[in-house]
């Protein structure tokens, strides 16, 4: 199992086991070096304390010790023969050089002190694996203390990892403990300095989801009560319908009926493309506003010429270029049709609804829709993008089309700019209502 505890304990674990291993080769080799000036030094009194006068020869068939690990010597005369040794003759290796120097001899390195005494040369020698054995000796009774600590160690470790964990428990426990309903966010009070960040980070979380589904819910209520006054006139439809005496009677009643149909279908067709639109089912990329804009009026330009309105598309920088900004084309495609569309809905016959890019500012590209409509009171324009929320012109309606309106055609387009983080406005012009999308160009 993946585990935060285990890790740590581990990772504590190795690294004290390292440092220990670590400090135990540092041990040996400084023990190393204090062993050789030690024996050095007692190698310099060794052949310092030895008398001045001549040793007498070595008697034959004399008996000598084995090699061990003691420090050997042996005397030369002036005439390089030697008087003394200490151990047998072949025990030792041949120096004459004068001082310290290490020699390679048998059982591997040796090192040789050589100073002259009077007339005789005194060698003092001993192998360097006995001073390596004390070294090691040295450092493993200075490390075996360190590696008997290391239960207590792993203990400790363990108590502190566990302790420093248990405000990570607490705040598991607290959002195991939590229902669906419950979004308030963690409380962080007391909690260590490394453990806020994913606090904050939940109660962030918590906080979106709390908004969500508080949207959602005045959604839900806001479709429930949009739909239950259309189907009510469809029921109340259907039953005049039902007892029409005569076929003139029932061709109204079906009129009517009809009319009823078209408006609910429109509302649903509204609510489901406005639920659509989340920001996590879209993905982002690079769309020409040109083309698409240009297909937008191609699409609309019938419903257009069946009430009388003149629409066009102009495009005073068109130098065949395309506009290309970032985005999610089929959500642009909505944003700029109900913008279109709410044009021609409120425009009377005759009128005209021109579509425009305006390039003036650097880098940056506005898309204009301009009706020649009644407009909307400066009081109701910062409510307009509410959903379900109609204007008084749009209540009256200036054609037959505007009767038809369910509020939510704004309510999408802020929606869609919101998604993109394009700024949408809407304001009066003398001449009828112009909506103003801003969009950041993409680089070449």
């Amino acid at each position: 199992m993946n585990s935060v505890r285990n890790k740590l304990l581990l990772w504590l674990g190795l690294g004290l086991f390292s440092i220990i291993v670590l400090a135990g080769v540092a041990l040996y080799f400084q023990a190393r070096g204090e062993a050789n000036q030690i024996f050095d030094y007692q190698m310099r009194q060794i052949a310092a304390s030895l008398p001045r006068q001549a040793f007498s020869p070595i008697s034959p068939g004399q008996q000598f010790p084995e090699l061990e690990d003691e420090i050997m010597m042996q005397i030369w005369d002036s005439r390089g023969a030697v008087i003394y040794h200490s151990h047998a003759r072949g025990a030792m290796p041949r120096q004459a050089e004068l001082g310290f120097a290490n020699v390679s001899g048998p059982n591997g390195m040796w090192r040789v002190y050589s100073a002259q005494i009077g007339s005789t040369v005194v060698q003092v020698a001993q192998p360097q694996s006995a001073r390596d054995e004390i070294a090691a000796q040295m450092a493993v009774k200075t490390v075996v203390p360190l590696l008997l600590l290391f239960p207590l160690i792993g203990v400790l470790s363990w108590v502190a990892v566990s302790r420093g964990l248990a405000p990570v428990r607490k705040a598991a426990a607290e959002v195991a403990a939590r229902d669906m309903n419950s979004l308030q966010p963690l409380a962080d009070v007391g909690m260590p300095q490394e453990i806020q960040p994913l606090t904050h980070a939940l109660n962030d979380l918590l906080a979106r989801l709390k908004h969500a589904t508080e949207t959602q819910r005045a959604f839900v209520a806001d479709a429930a009560h949009e739909l239950r006054t259309p189907l009510t006139a469809l029921r109340l439809q259907t039953q005049l319908a039902e007892r029409a005496v005569d076929e003139e009677e029932r061709r109204a009643a079906f009129a009517d009926l009809k009319n009823g149909l078209e408006r609910t279908t429109h509302l649903v067709h509204q609510l489901l493309t406005l639920a659509r639109q989340e920001p996590d089912a879209m993905s982002f990329t690079q769309v020409d506003l040109r083309a698409l804009l240009g297909s937008v009026v191609g699409d609309l330009s019938s419903v257009a010429e069946h009430g009388g309105i003149d629409l066009g598309l102009s495009d005073q920088g068109d130098d065949g270029r395309p506009l290309r900004v970032t985005g999610n084309a089929d959500a642009l495609r909505i944003l700029f049709n109900n913008l279109v569309d709410n044009a021609l809905r409120y425009t009377p016959a005759g009128g005209v609804v021109d579509v425009g890019v305006d390039l003036s500012t650097a880098g940056y590209c506005t898309v204009v829709v301009q009706d020649s409509g009644p407009g909307i009171a400066e009081s109701e324009l910062p409510r307009v993008f509410d959903r379900f929320y109609r204007a008084q012109h749009s209540q009256e309606g200036s054609g037959s089309r505007a009767a038809f309106g369910s509020g939510l055609g704004l309510a999408i387009v802020r929606q869609i700019a919101d998604l993109h983080r394009v700024p949408v406005e809407l304001r009066n012009t003398g001449h009828g209502l112009q909506a103003r999308v801003v969009f950041p160009l993409s680089p070449a």
